[in-house]
């Protein structure tokens, strides 16, 4: 094995400007919903030149869109496919999920940025460009673990499954069509962009609207109306107790860094069309984490008795309830344990190439690997370069030698996990 390792490392080291240049080339197509195709269409020929098995299909089956664990809002994925490509083991071994997704989130505002968005460009060790960081360096780094066995000449047991989907971003259909797909395994990588620290746990999450009546009026006599925006504050206090209730139970170690392992966040409100009217309707739009150890359902219940009790004690919402809907994004969580086969070896790996400890705790976002754990049924640790301070940004980037550094640490557990054909 050592042997085989020591090739990883020295071929690695002589393709570091080709690793560059596939994230580079990556980087310069705008992947964002609806625009996979081009990105995609280079990760599918990359995989050809490597000699991996082709699956590339287009997503919305109607499988896919009655499952439970369904939420995408998209109705049209024409011209957009999932790729999965397979290294078939000569057998014998455990097998592997190299997940990546390809959609990247929106640019913003582009005079934010220092140049072009999708430039690509390299300076000072940093690759600068939306998705650099999330998730294609990741993406690139599993190309180039991949790459690296094979140019090697090294025979795996396991069989290695890579997978590139869409719609990550947006709630997962993309890895749930792979699944549905049959693509399981005995384990799963997804290199999203951890700052190289090891998360065999992730918090799940979903987003909520609820809506606040109140009664209009003239803004001159206010005091004859009630207003939405007011008594959406009674709520939003009561949400806080509710998160920091929910926290408090939280006694996970690998949440010890964490400040709020699981919020709810409100993320948008609207009230009101006319400065001078009281305003009858408020509706509060928001993203609750789940915690790995429950489910979504129960969490949903928490929140729903939280707003039940406030409709009973308030005189107000007694006659006027507040109503909750849950709508778009969903992202289950996920729960590996830390003593986990995979766990091992992947910190072993990171030992050999960083020569120091891993750092290992509890996801603070969700990931696609809470769909492969509880609808695929494949153990999953999140591992990757990057960093999401830095992931939806402007002027986001990836530090190459992170990304490098992955690589060859990824690749050491693919042999290890799978098994060497000696």
């Amino acid at each position: 094995m050592k042997n085989h390792e020591a090739q990883i490392n020295t071929w690695l080291k002589e393709n570091r400007a080709r690793g560059a240049r596939l994230l580079q080339i990556l980087v310069r197509e705008n992947s964002t919903r609806g625009n996979e195709s081009s990105a995609q269409a280079i990760l599918i020929e990359k995989c050809r030149q490597l000699g991996l098995t082709l699956d590339i299909w287009e997503i919305g089956s109607e499988e896919l869109k009655n499952h439970p664990a369904y939420c995408c809002d998209r109705h049209d994925f024409e011209g957009n496919p999932n790729l999965v490509a397979v290294l078939k083991g000569t057998g014998g071994g455990k097998s592997l999920i190299l997940n990546g997704h390809i959609d990247v989130v929106p640019v913003g505002n582009e005079s934010s940025w220092e140049r072009d968005p999708f430039s690509g460009h390299i300076e000072c060790g940093k690759l600068y460009g939306r998705g650099a960081t999330d998730m294609k360096g990741g993406t690139a780094a599993l190309l180039m673990a991949l790459e690296s066995i094979i140019a090697s000449g090294i025979k795996l047991k396991g069989d290695v499954i890579f997978q590139s989907v869409i719609e990550e971003e947006s709630g997962g259909a993309g890895t749930l069509a792979a699944v549905l797909r049959g693509y399981c395994a005995d384990g799963a990588i997804i290199p999203e962009p951890t700052n190289m620290k090891i998360f065999p746990k992730q918090q799940g999450s979903m987003w909520f609207r609820i809506t606040v009546k109140g009664k209009a009026a003239h803004g001159g006599t206010r005091y004859e109306g009630v207003s939405a925006i007011e008594k959406s504050l009674k709520v939003i206090q009561r949400l806080q107790r509710l998160e920091k209730d929910r926290n408090d139970k939280i006694s996970d170690p690998l949440y010890q860094k964490i400040p709020i392992p699981i919020p709810i966040n409100i993320g948008k409100i609207t009230s009101g069309e006319w400065p001078s009217s009281v305003p009858d309707t408020a509706v509060i739009e928001g993203r609750m984490g789940v915690a790995p150890n429950e489910t979504m359902q129960s969490a949903q219940a928490e929140m729903e008795a939280c707003l039940n009790e406030l409709n009973e004690q308030d005189s107000w919402f007694k006659d006027h309830p507040l109503t909750i809907e849950w709508f778009g994004g969903r992202w289950l969580p996920g729960n590996m344990e830390s003593s986990h086969p995979l766990m091992k070896e992947l910190s072993a790996s990171f030992r050999e190439v960083n020569g120091e400890e891993p750092v290992v705790e509890a996801s603070p976002w969700g990931t696609d690997g809470g769909i492969l754990s509880a609808v695929g049924n494949t153990p999953v640790v999140v591992f990757g370069p990057g960093t999401t301070e830095i992931a939806h940004d402007a002027n986001e980037y990836i530090i190459l030698d992170e990304m490098f550094a992955a690589s060859e640490i990824i690749a050491l557990t693919i042999l290890k996990w799978c098994g060497v054909q000696e």
